[in-house]
């Protein structure tokens, strides 16, 4: 009666040990995956931060360099000549593709506020800086909007 009890025993700590074995490299797959997607994370909010210090500089260099830019003309970060510059040409970090976009800014008359209608201040400008990368099939966004003033007139 006994013949095949420890055969079953066999298949039965067999069967539980691959489903312990199979649940541990999900859970392990899916944290790769995890830390992957926090790392990239942290990786465009430094982009973004850099994109942003980039154009503080272009600013610092010249109100010209702000106020020459054209809000219909997506721009692209680069570092070259020993500074930054705002270039046309599509340019990529790693698997990120950083993008600046800048656009007028208007103040309400009677306060002297950023409003959405009013008096055109070429004095100030919105930025938008914009990083995307892809991850797991779709392409992630992160954006860092911000105004830039000219300060040294």
């Amino acid at each position: 009666m006994n013949k095949g009890f420890m055969l079953v025993e066999v298949l039965i700590v067999t069967a539980i040990i691959t489903v312990a074995i199979l649940a541990a490299m999900a859970v392990s797959q899916k944290s790769i995956y995890v830390s992957r997607q926090a790392f990239h994370a942290t990786q465009a909010a430094f982009l973004l931060e850099e994109g942003a210090e980039a154009v503080r500089i272009l600013r610092d260099n010249g109100w010209s360099n702000i106020s020459n830019l054209n809000t219909a003309t997506t721009y692209y970060p680069e570092f070259s000549g020993g500074t930054w510059t705002l270039s046309v040409t599509a340019s990529t970090v790693g698997i990120f593709t950083r993008t600046v976009n800048v656009a007028d800014v208007n103040r309400d008359d009677s306060t002297g506020d950023i409003a959405s209608a009013g008096t055109d201040d070429p004095g100030t400008k919105l930025f938008t800086i914009t990083v995307s990368w892809p991850e797991g099939g779709t392409t992630i966004t992160r954006t860092l909007p911000f105004y830039i003033m000219d300060i040294f007139s």
